[in-house]
């Protein structure tokens, strides 16, 4: 039922930004439901399914409603649901995904190299990167995942955040926030649970290797913040 749209009736508040409804669509009647929000709540309203959710303490799952044009990703979830009385979370699956990660270069007096991943069971090279976690910055989110991913310590250089959105999986929709990070060694010491391999590559051979517009996009502005740079 994620991303669908459904019409609602207000039960009651919970805290601010939380409240119980019901609500009906093309597939389900006047089913129970909480409902997550930035703005005034009616007692009629629209919404649309932004995540499915299962709690201890309930038996089943759990529809998550937003407004529409509203955007919450897993960690916002988390904490508003926390205020809910003798359950807790155990699983969620959201329509928004945040990841943060790094565009890593290794820069020496012959050369620059970036350096491109593979996951598990994947077909692309491209960068590390990785769910953003309740409380982090997504400069944080990327230089964790980065550590994990790699085990490089990396610098990130200012003035360089790139987006990417795309929907990997029909109606999830997935953002994705690249920083250009500095490494100062190329010894990679991957995360065999989540990569699968790694090569560092000169701009041009990345741009060969990585198929997608939106990396593709993302090596240029990486070049030219590199070439930029003094040293």
């Amino acid at each position: 039922m994620i991303a669908e749209n459904v019409r609602g009736t207000l039960f009651g508040k919970i805290t601010d930004g939380l409240y119980s409804a019901y609500v009906s669509s093309a597939s389900v009647n006047n089913r129970s439901a909480y409902v997550v929000t930035r703005k005034k709540l009616k007692e009629y309203f629209d919404g649309v399914v932004v995540a499915v959710a299962e709690f201890e303490g309930l038996t089943g799952e759990r529809l998550i409603i937003a407004q529409p044009g509203e955007v919450f990703y897993e960690p916002e979830l988390r904490a508003v649901l926390a205020n809910l009385k003798n359950v807790s979370v155990n699983k969620i699956r959201c329509l928004y995904e945040k990841s943060c990660g790094g565009i890593i270069f290794y820069k020496t007096r012959q050369n620059t190299k970036i350096l491109l991943v593979k996951n598990n069971n994947g077909r692309y090279w491209s960068f590390p990167k990785g769910h953003i976690e309740e409380g982090e910055t997504e400069q944080e989110t990327a230089v964790r995942e980065i550590k994990e991913e790699t085990g490089l310590d990396v610098t990130i250089v200012k003035n360089f955040r790139e987006i990417s959105e795309y929907c990997p999986f029909g109606k999830i929709r997935k953002r994705v926030v690249f920083f250009l990070a500095r490494a100062f060694t190329d010894n990679v010491k991957i995360q065999e649970e989540e990569i699968d391999s790694y090569i560092w590559v000169d701009l041009q051979q990345a741009r060969k290797l990585c198929t997608y517009d939106n990396d593709l996009r993302i090596i240029e502005k990486a070049e030219t913040a590199i070439h930029l740079m003094r040293n």
